[in-house]
Protein backbone atom coordinates (compact mmCIF):
# COMPACT_ATOMS: atom_id res chain seq x y z
CA UNK A 1 0.00 0.00 0.00
CA UNK A 2 1.34 3.39 -0.98
CA UNK A 3 1.06 6.21 1.53
CA UNK A 4 0.25 9.77 0.41
CA UNK A 5 3.22 12.12 0.12
CA UNK A 6 1.78 14.35 2.86
CA UNK A 7 1.67 11.41 5.25
CA UNK A 8 5.23 10.42 4.38
CA UNK A 9 6.41 13.97 4.97
CA UNK A 10 4.64 13.99 8.36
CA UNK A 11 6.31 10.72 9.34
CA UNK A 12 9.68 12.09 8.27
CA UNK A 13 9.13 15.21 10.39
CA UNK A 14 8.23 13.07 13.42
CA UNK A 15 11.32 10.92 12.95
CA UNK A 16 13.54 14.00 12.72
CA UNK A 17 11.98 15.43 15.88
CA UNK A 18 12.50 12.13 17.69
CA UNK A 19 16.15 12.06 16.65
CA UNK A 20 16.76 15.68 17.66
CA UNK A 21 18.39 16.41 21.00
CA UNK A 22 17.50 19.64 22.79
CA UNK A 23 20.12 20.55 25.37
CA UNK A 24 18.60 23.85 26.46
CA UNK A 25 15.14 25.32 25.98
CA UNK A 26 14.23 28.39 28.03
CA UNK A 27 11.01 30.37 27.52
CA UNK A 28 10.48 31.75 31.07
CA UNK A 29 6.92 30.42 31.25
CA UNK A 30 6.97 29.66 34.99
CA UNK A 31 7.17 33.14 36.42
CA UNK A 32 9.97 33.59 38.93
CA UNK A 33 11.06 29.98 38.47
CA UNK A 34 13.86 31.19 36.20
CA UNK A 35 15.75 32.42 39.25
CA UNK A 36 16.44 28.82 40.30
CA UNK A 37 17.94 28.03 36.89
CA UNK A 38 20.03 31.12 36.29
CA UNK A 39 23.02 32.23 38.36
CA UNK A 40 24.10 35.84 38.83
CA UNK A 41 27.85 36.35 38.85
CA UNK A 42 29.42 37.83 41.98
CA UNK A 43 32.66 38.76 40.24
CA UNK A 44 31.63 42.43 40.57
CA UNK A 45 29.33 43.95 43.16
CA UNK A 46 27.55 46.37 40.82
CA UNK A 47 26.28 44.18 37.98
CA UNK A 48 22.97 45.29 36.52
CA UNK A 49 19.76 43.63 37.70
CA UNK A 50 17.48 41.52 35.50
CA UNK A 51 13.71 41.35 35.62
CA UNK A 52 11.08 39.22 33.89
CA UNK A 53 9.03 41.29 31.45
CA UNK A 54 7.25 41.21 28.10
CA UNK A 55 8.04 44.89 27.66
CA UNK A 56 5.84 47.78 26.61
CA UNK A 57 4.50 46.02 23.52
CA UNK A 58 4.26 42.32 22.76
CA UNK A 59 2.40 39.64 20.86
CA UNK A 60 1.43 37.64 23.95
CA UNK A 61 1.63 39.03 27.47
CA UNK A 62 2.82 35.71 28.95
CA UNK A 63 4.63 33.96 26.10
CA UNK A 64 6.73 37.03 25.33
CA UNK A 65 8.10 37.43 28.84
CA UNK A 66 11.88 37.24 28.92
CA UNK A 67 14.91 38.47 30.82
CA UNK A 68 15.14 42.26 30.58
CA UNK A 69 18.05 44.51 31.54
CA UNK A 70 16.75 47.11 34.00
CA UNK A 71 19.57 49.55 34.88
CA UNK A 72 21.39 51.97 32.59
CA UNK A 73 25.16 52.04 32.15
CA UNK A 74 25.82 48.65 33.71
CA UNK A 75 27.63 45.40 33.05
CA UNK A 76 25.43 42.31 33.20
CA UNK A 77 26.54 38.76 34.03
CA UNK A 78 24.03 35.93 34.21
CA UNK A 79 24.22 32.26 33.15
CA UNK A 80 22.34 28.97 33.11
CA UNK A 81 23.68 25.44 33.10
CA UNK A 82 22.53 22.33 31.22
CA UNK A 83 23.75 18.78 30.78
CA UNK A 84 27.22 18.82 29.22
CA UNK A 85 27.70 17.46 25.72
CA UNK A 86 30.06 17.41 22.73
CA UNK A 87 28.96 18.46 19.26
CA UNK A 88 31.36 16.03 17.60
CA UNK A 89 29.88 14.56 14.44
CA UNK A 90 26.61 16.50 14.58
CA UNK A 91 25.27 20.00 14.03
CA UNK A 92 25.20 22.57 16.80
CA UNK A 93 22.34 25.07 16.71
CA UNK A 94 22.24 28.12 18.99
CA UNK A 95 19.10 30.27 18.79
CA UNK A 96 17.40 33.03 20.79
CA UNK A 97 15.20 36.09 20.37
CA UNK A 98 16.07 39.62 21.40
CA UNK A 99 14.16 42.91 21.54
CA UNK A 100 15.83 46.32 21.95
CA UNK A 101 12.64 48.21 22.78
CA UNK A 102 14.63 51.02 24.43
CA UNK A 103 16.02 52.29 21.09
CA UNK A 104 19.46 51.01 22.09
CA UNK A 105 22.36 53.34 21.36
CA UNK A 106 25.22 51.24 22.70
CA UNK A 107 25.09 47.76 24.15
CA UNK A 108 25.54 44.05 23.60
CA UNK A 109 22.81 41.59 22.69
CA UNK A 110 24.87 38.43 22.30
CA UNK A 111 25.18 35.14 24.17
CA UNK A 112 28.25 33.15 25.12
CA UNK A 113 28.52 29.37 25.17
CA UNK A 114 30.89 28.18 27.91
CA UNK A 115 32.49 24.89 28.97
CA UNK A 116 30.51 23.02 31.62
CA UNK A 117 33.20 23.60 34.23
CA UNK A 118 32.70 27.38 34.24
CA UNK A 119 32.40 28.87 37.74
CA UNK A 120 29.09 30.64 37.14
CA UNK A 121 29.36 32.68 40.33
CA UNK A 122 32.60 34.19 39.00
CA UNK A 123 31.73 34.58 35.31
CA UNK A 124 33.16 37.80 33.84
CA UNK A 125 34.40 39.36 30.63
CA UNK A 126 37.68 37.42 30.60
CA UNK A 127 36.13 34.01 31.30
CA UNK A 128 37.11 31.70 28.47
CA UNK A 129 34.19 30.70 26.27
CA UNK A 130 33.63 28.45 23.26
CA UNK A 131 31.32 30.66 21.18
CA UNK A 132 30.11 34.25 21.25
CA UNK A 133 27.14 34.95 19.00
CA UNK A 134 24.61 37.73 18.55
CA UNK A 135 24.09 41.43 17.81
CA UNK A 136 26.24 44.26 19.08
CA UNK A 137 25.31 47.93 18.62
CA UNK A 138 27.24 51.08 19.48
CA UNK A 139 26.50 54.34 17.67
CA UNK A 140 26.23 54.49 13.90
CA UNK A 141 29.46 52.61 13.15
CA UNK A 142 28.89 49.35 15.04
CA UNK A 143 25.76 47.42 14.14
CA UNK A 144 26.93 43.88 13.56
CA UNK A 145 26.44 40.24 14.46
CA UNK A 146 29.36 38.78 16.38
CA UNK A 147 30.41 35.24 15.52
CA UNK A 148 33.50 34.42 17.57
CA UNK A 149 34.98 30.94 18.05
CA UNK A 150 37.62 29.89 20.52
CA UNK A 151 40.29 27.68 18.96
CA UNK A 152 43.15 26.36 21.06
CA UNK A 153 42.65 29.01 23.72
CA UNK A 154 42.42 31.98 21.33
CA UNK A 155 39.27 33.88 20.33
CA UNK A 156 38.87 34.39 16.57
CA UNK A 157 36.47 36.92 15.03
CA UNK A 158 34.71 36.27 11.75
CA UNK A 159 36.28 38.17 8.86
CA UNK A 160 32.92 39.05 7.31
CA UNK A 161 30.68 41.96 8.31
CA UNK A 162 27.19 40.76 9.22
CA UNK A 163 24.65 43.53 9.81
CA UNK A 164 22.24 43.13 12.72
CA UNK A 165 18.74 44.53 13.22
CA UNK A 166 18.65 47.83 15.10
CA UNK A 167 14.92 48.55 15.42
CA UNK A 168 12.72 48.04 18.49
CA UNK A 169 10.98 44.81 17.47
CA UNK A 170 11.83 41.25 18.51
CA UNK A 171 14.20 39.39 16.20
CA UNK A 172 15.41 35.80 16.17
CA UNK A 173 19.11 34.97 15.75
CA UNK A 174 20.30 31.49 14.78
CA UNK A 175 23.82 30.07 14.46
CA UNK A 176 24.26 26.68 12.77
CA UNK A 177 27.65 24.97 13.08
CA UNK A 178 28.07 21.82 11.00
CA UNK A 179 30.55 18.93 11.39
CA UNK A 180 31.74 19.47 7.79
CA UNK A 181 33.30 22.74 9.04
CA UNK A 182 30.61 24.96 7.50
CA UNK A 183 28.35 27.46 9.25
CA UNK A 184 25.23 29.52 8.67
CA UNK A 185 23.87 32.63 10.36
CA UNK A 186 20.17 33.37 10.19
CA UNK A 187 18.13 36.35 11.29
CA UNK A 188 14.39 35.79 11.54
CA UNK A 189 14.87 32.35 9.96
CA UNK A 190 16.47 33.85 6.83
CA UNK A 191 20.09 33.13 5.92
CA UNK A 192 22.24 36.26 6.06
CA UNK A 193 25.69 34.63 5.90
CA UNK A 194 27.34 31.24 5.43
CA UNK A 195 30.66 29.70 4.48
CA UNK A 196 33.49 27.61 5.86
CA UNK A 197 35.26 27.98 9.19
CA UNK A 198 38.69 27.74 7.63
CA UNK A 199 38.07 30.48 5.06
CA UNK A 200 36.08 32.95 7.16
CA UNK A 201 38.22 32.79 10.32
CA UNK A 202 41.98 32.92 10.78
CA UNK A 203 42.09 29.92 13.08
CA UNK A 204 44.59 28.05 10.92
CA UNK A 205 47.68 29.45 9.21
CA UNK A 206 47.19 30.05 5.47
CA UNK A 207 47.73 27.06 3.19
CA UNK A 208 49.94 29.08 0.86
CA UNK A 209 52.49 31.80 1.52
CA UNK A 210 54.67 33.94 -0.72
CA UNK A 211 57.92 32.26 -1.66
CA UNK A 212 60.54 34.08 0.45
CA UNK A 213 63.21 33.18 -2.14
CA UNK A 214 61.35 34.72 -5.07
CA UNK A 215 62.02 38.32 -6.06
CA UNK A 216 60.79 40.46 -8.90
CA UNK A 217 63.43 40.51 -11.71
CA UNK A 218 65.29 43.79 -11.95
CA UNK A 219 64.31 44.17 -15.62
CA UNK A 220 60.62 43.53 -14.99
CA UNK A 221 58.66 46.49 -16.38
CA UNK A 222 55.19 46.69 -14.87
CA UNK A 223 54.30 50.13 -16.24
CA UNK A 224 51.27 49.80 -18.53
CA UNK A 225 51.87 53.24 -20.09
CA UNK A 226 54.85 55.56 -20.40
CA UNK A 227 55.52 59.17 -21.48
CA UNK A 228 55.43 59.65 -25.24
CA UNK A 229 59.02 60.65 -26.12
CA UNK A 230 57.83 62.45 -29.26
CA UNK A 231 55.56 64.78 -27.31
CA UNK A 232 57.22 68.11 -26.44
CA UNK A 233 56.06 71.04 -24.37
CA UNK A 234 54.82 74.05 -26.41
CA UNK A 235 57.02 77.16 -26.18
CA UNK A 236 54.17 79.33 -24.87
CA UNK A 237 53.19 76.85 -22.18
CA UNK A 238 55.14 78.39 -19.33
CA UNK A 239 52.93 80.98 -17.72
CA UNK A 240 52.81 82.01 -14.05
CA UNK A 241 49.81 80.84 -12.05
CA UNK A 242 49.11 84.37 -10.75
CA UNK A 243 49.78 87.88 -12.08
CA UNK A 244 49.37 91.40 -10.74
CA UNK A 245 45.94 92.86 -11.34
CA UNK A 246 46.39 95.26 -14.31
CA UNK A 247 43.25 97.18 -13.34
CA UNK A 248 44.33 97.82 -9.79
CA UNK A 249 45.22 101.41 -8.85
CA UNK A 250 46.87 102.76 -5.77
CA UNK A 251 44.30 104.40 -3.50
CA UNK A 252 44.48 108.21 -3.45
CA UNK A 253 44.78 108.24 0.33
CA UNK A 254 47.66 105.76 0.35
CA UNK A 255 50.46 107.06 2.57
CA UNK A 256 53.73 105.23 1.88
CA UNK A 257 55.24 106.57 5.10
CA UNK A 258 52.38 105.06 7.07
CA UNK A 259 51.25 102.20 4.85
CA UNK A 260 54.50 101.17 3.19
CA UNK A 261 55.18 100.70 -0.49
CA UNK A 262 51.95 99.98 -2.36
CA UNK A 263 51.82 96.73 -4.34
CA UNK A 264 48.99 95.79 -6.68
CA UNK A 265 47.00 92.68 -5.65
CA UNK A 266 47.54 89.37 -7.42
CA UNK A 267 44.88 87.60 -9.51
CA UNK A 268 44.69 84.23 -11.26
CA UNK A 269 46.43 84.25 -14.62
CA UNK A 270 43.90 83.48 -17.38
CA UNK A 271 46.80 82.24 -19.52
CA UNK A 272 47.99 79.70 -16.96
CA UNK A 273 47.69 76.13 -18.27
CA UNK A 274 48.90 74.17 -15.27
CA UNK A 275 51.80 71.77 -15.06
CA UNK A 276 52.68 70.33 -18.46
CA UNK A 277 52.77 66.57 -18.77
CA UNK A 278 53.62 64.60 -21.89
CA UNK A 279 51.00 62.38 -23.44
CA UNK A 280 50.94 58.73 -22.45
CA UNK A 281 51.47 55.80 -24.78
CA UNK A 282 51.37 52.01 -24.40
CA UNK A 283 54.61 50.67 -22.99
CA UNK A 284 56.11 48.28 -25.54
CA UNK A 285 58.12 46.59 -22.74
CA UNK A 286 55.14 46.06 -20.41
CA UNK A 287 55.12 42.57 -18.91
CA UNK A 288 52.07 42.92 -16.70
CA UNK A 289 51.80 43.03 -12.92
CA UNK A 290 54.36 40.80 -11.28
CA UNK A 291 52.75 38.12 -9.14
CA UNK A 292 54.76 36.86 -6.23
CA UNK A 293 55.00 33.05 -6.52
CA UNK A 294 53.51 31.08 -3.63
CA UNK A 295 54.58 27.89 -1.95
CA UNK A 296 52.94 25.51 0.52
CA UNK A 297 53.06 26.94 4.01
CA UNK A 298 55.19 24.59 6.13
CA UNK A 299 53.32 25.81 9.25
CA UNK A 300 49.90 24.84 7.90
CA UNK A 301 48.32 21.68 9.17
CA UNK A 302 44.74 20.68 8.32
CA UNK A 303 42.34 20.24 11.22
CA UNK A 304 39.00 18.55 10.61
CA UNK A 305 37.81 19.32 14.13
CA UNK A 306 37.82 23.11 14.20
CA UNK A 307 34.07 23.04 14.74
CA UNK A 308 34.20 20.65 17.71
CA UNK A 309 33.75 21.60 21.36
CA UNK A 310 34.00 18.78 23.86
CA UNK A 311 32.34 20.05 27.02
CA UNK A 312 29.51 22.47 26.19
CA UNK A 313 27.43 23.12 29.29
CA UNK A 314 26.67 26.79 30.08
CA UNK A 315 24.93 29.65 28.27
CA UNK A 316 25.81 33.10 29.57
CA UNK A 317 24.76 36.71 29.12
CA UNK A 318 27.93 38.71 29.72
CA UNK A 319 27.49 42.19 28.28
CA UNK A 320 27.45 45.97 28.74
CA UNK A 321 24.52 48.31 28.07
CA UNK A 322 24.39 52.09 28.16
CA UNK A 323 20.59 52.23 27.96
CA UNK A 324 18.79 49.26 29.48
CA UNK A 325 15.59 47.58 28.33
CA UNK A 326 16.74 44.69 26.11
CA UNK A 327 14.68 41.49 26.44
CA UNK A 328 16.22 38.02 25.83
CA UNK A 329 13.88 35.08 25.29
CA UNK A 330 13.30 31.72 23.59
CA UNK A 331 16.78 30.26 24.11
CA UNK A 332 17.44 26.98 22.31
CA UNK A 333 20.54 24.83 22.00
CA UNK A 334 20.02 21.68 19.95
CA UNK A 335 21.60 19.43 17.34
CA UNK A 336 18.87 19.68 14.72
CA UNK A 337 18.13 22.61 12.41
CA UNK A 338 14.53 21.59 11.78
CA UNK A 339 13.85 21.50 15.51
CA UNK A 340 15.15 25.07 15.77
CA UNK A 341 13.03 26.20 12.82
CA UNK A 342 9.87 24.68 14.29
CA UNK A 343 10.60 26.08 17.76
CA UNK A 344 11.12 29.50 16.21
CA UNK A 345 7.81 29.32 14.39
CA UNK A 346 5.96 28.23 17.56
CA UNK A 347 7.40 31.16 19.52
CA UNK A 348 8.64 34.20 17.62
CA UNK A 349 6.73 33.20 14.49
CA UNK A 350 3.39 33.33 16.32
CA UNK A 351 3.86 36.58 18.26
CA UNK A 352 5.85 38.77 15.82
CA UNK A 353 2.73 39.95 13.94
CA UNK A 354 0.65 40.88 16.99
CA UNK A 355 3.70 42.52 18.58
CA UNK A 356 4.22 44.76 15.57
CA UNK A 357 0.51 45.62 15.47
CA UNK A 358 0.51 46.57 19.17
CA UNK A 359 3.57 48.74 18.71
CA UNK A 360 2.01 50.53 15.72
CA UNK A 361 -1.21 51.12 17.69
CA UNK A 362 0.79 52.58 20.58
CA UNK A 363 2.73 54.83 18.21
CA UNK A 364 -0.52 55.95 16.55
CA UNK A 365 -2.03 56.75 19.96
CA UNK A 366 1.11 58.63 21.03
CA UNK A 367 1.05 60.58 17.77
CA UNK A 368 -2.57 61.58 18.33
CA UNK A 369 -1.81 62.63 21.91
CA UNK A 370 1.09 64.78 20.67
CA UNK A 371 -1.10 66.34 18.01
CA UNK A 372 -3.79 67.14 20.60
CA UNK A 373 -1.18 68.63 22.93
CA UNK A 374 0.27 70.74 20.12
CA UNK A 375 -3.24 71.79 19.10
CA UNK A 376 -4.06 72.72 22.70
CA UNK A 377 -0.83 74.70 23.07
CA UNK A 378 -1.53 76.50 19.81
CA UNK A 379 -5.07 77.33 20.97
CA UNK A 380 -3.78 78.56 24.32
CA UNK A 381 -1.30 80.80 22.51
CA UNK A 382 -4.01 82.18 20.22
CA UNK A 383 -6.33 82.78 23.19
CA UNK A 384 -3.57 84.59 25.04
CA UNK A 385 -2.88 86.77 22.00
CA UNK A 386 -6.59 87.54 21.65
CA UNK A 387 -6.79 88.41 25.35
CA UNK A 388 -3.80 90.68 24.96
CA UNK A 389 -5.32 92.34 21.88
CA UNK A 390 -8.65 92.68 23.71
CA UNK A 391 -6.90 94.30 26.67
CA UNK A 392 -5.17 96.76 24.38
CA UNK A 393 -8.48 97.65 22.72
CA UNK A 394 -10.15 98.18 26.10
CA UNK A 395 -7.24 100.36 27.18
CA UNK A 396 -7.50 102.38 23.98
CA UNK A 397 -11.25 102.81 24.49
CA UNK A 398 -10.67 103.93 28.09
CA UNK A 399 -8.04 106.42 26.91
CA UNK A 400 -10.41 107.76 24.27
CA UNK A 401 -13.21 108.06 26.83
CA UNK A 402 -10.91 109.87 29.25
CA UNK A 403 -9.78 112.22 26.49
CA UNK A 404 -13.44 112.89 25.60
CA UNK A 405 -14.27 113.76 29.19
CA UNK A 406 -11.27 116.07 29.35
CA UNK A 407 -12.42 117.79 26.14
CA UNK A 408 -15.92 118.25 27.56
CA UNK A 409 -14.50 119.74 30.76
CA UNK A 410 -12.34 122.08 28.71
CA UNK A 411 -15.35 123.19 26.64
CA UNK A 412 -17.40 123.86 29.79
CA UNK A 413 -14.57 125.91 31.31
CA UNK A 414 -14.24 127.92 28.11
CA UNK A 415 -17.98 128.55 28.11
CA UNK A 416 -17.97 129.73 31.74
CA UNK A 417 -15.11 132.15 30.99
CA UNK A 418 -17.02 133.54 27.98
CA UNK A 419 -20.16 133.97 30.09
CA UNK A 420 -18.20 135.91 32.73
CA UNK A 421 -16.75 138.17 30.05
Amino acid sequence: MKLPLVTLALFASILVSLDATVYLKEQFLDGDGWQSRWVESKHKSDYGQWKLSAGKFYGDAEADKGLQTSQDARFYALSTKFEAFSNEGKPLVVQFTIKHEQKIDCGGGYVKIFPADLDQSDMHGDSQYYIMFGPDICGYSTKKVHVIFNYKGQNHLIKKDIKCKDDELTHMYTLILNPDQTYEVRINNEKVESGSLEEDWDMLPPKKIQDPEAKKPSDWDDRATIDDPSDTKPEDWEQPETITDPDAKKPEDWDEDMDGEWEPPMISNPEYKGEWKPKQMDNPDYKGAWVHPEIDNPEYSADAAIYKFDNIGVLGLDLWQVKSGTIFDNFLIADDVQEAEEFGERTWGVTKGPEKKMKEEQEDLERKVREEEEKSKKQDTEDAEEDEEGGEEEEEEADEEEEGEQDEETEEEDKEIKDEL
